[in-house]
């Protein structure tokens, strides 16, 4: 691999400087797509979905823990593998205790949701030494009306909002060649007892869990931080959901 052109710290701030102007630009679009994404419409859930933890069976709506959201990170793990997908496995190394006690003091819950049976989420946890909260979701419809389990002979595959013959024109018909799990992250929020689904993002999306505000940013309610407009120019605060107009 080829390495960059070496310059004068004059010719280096030059090009820093051009650079940072499509660095801010890209803040400013970011900025403006976390707002309307926050404006999306949404979805109740009205099917009772159950799932198997540690403790036993729970609902969606206990899964939310208390708190006003949810985020489930689909976790690709077939009922006939004895393990987890590497993609996933390395993403959920990364997780911290501290990331996830930062969304819950912005009133989110945080889990893990296979379609494999418990048993095998268990002993793969346990070999990982993870502490996170992971849930089965085996037996039941979640990971096919979520469209992260594909197949044909349970359900009409859709895998990032394209359905089969989107599919085939963009060349992603080995999608319907057969059962698949695929990787995913879905949010959700409950208001006076009723469930909703408020967003899902799939393929590449999905890497954008980063730390509490990339996990934050996904979420209706996002970041949660409230700030009063002062009068003059001054710096606002670090991850303020307002856009920055320096």
């Amino acid at each position: 691999m080829s390495l960059p052109q070496v310059v004068s710290r004059e010719q280096w701030l030059v090009a820093r400087k051009q650079f940072l102007a499509r660095e801010k630009e890209l803040t400013r679009a970011r900025d403006a797509l976390n707002a309307d994404r926050r404006r999306l419409p949404m979805v109740e859930i009205e099917k009772a979905y159950v799932f198997e933890g540690p403790g036993g069976k729970v609902t969606l709506a206990d899964l939310f823990d208390g708190c006003r959201q949810l985020v489930v990170q689909h976790v690709m793990f077939d009922p006939a593998w004895d393990a987890a997908c590497k993609g996933c496995t390395a993403s959920i190394d990364e997780l911290s205790e501290g990331l996830l006690t930062h969304l819950r003091s912005r009133d989110t819950n945080f889990v893990l949701i296979s379609r494999t049976p418990l048993a095998k989420i268990e002993d793969y946890r346990a070999l990982r030494r993870w502490p996170y909260r992971w849930y089965s979701s085996y037996g039941s419809d979640f990971n096919y009306d979520f469209h992260v389990s594909l197949d044909q002979s349970v359900a009409p595959v859709e895998y990032n909002y394209r359905g089969a013959e989107e599919l085939k024109q963009a060349g992603m018909d080995w999608l319907l060649e057969g059962p698949s799990e695929q990787p995913g992250v879905s949010c959700f929020l409950t208001d006076e007892g009723r469930i909703f689904h408020t967003y899902s993002t799939f393929a590449r999306g999905s890497e954008q869990l980063g730390g509490s505000y990339g996990v934050l940013d996904m979420t209706a309610l996002g970041r949660q931080e409230a700030w009063e407009e002062p009068k003059g120019r001054v710096e606002k605060p670090h991850g303020a959901d307002p856009t920055f107009t320096d």
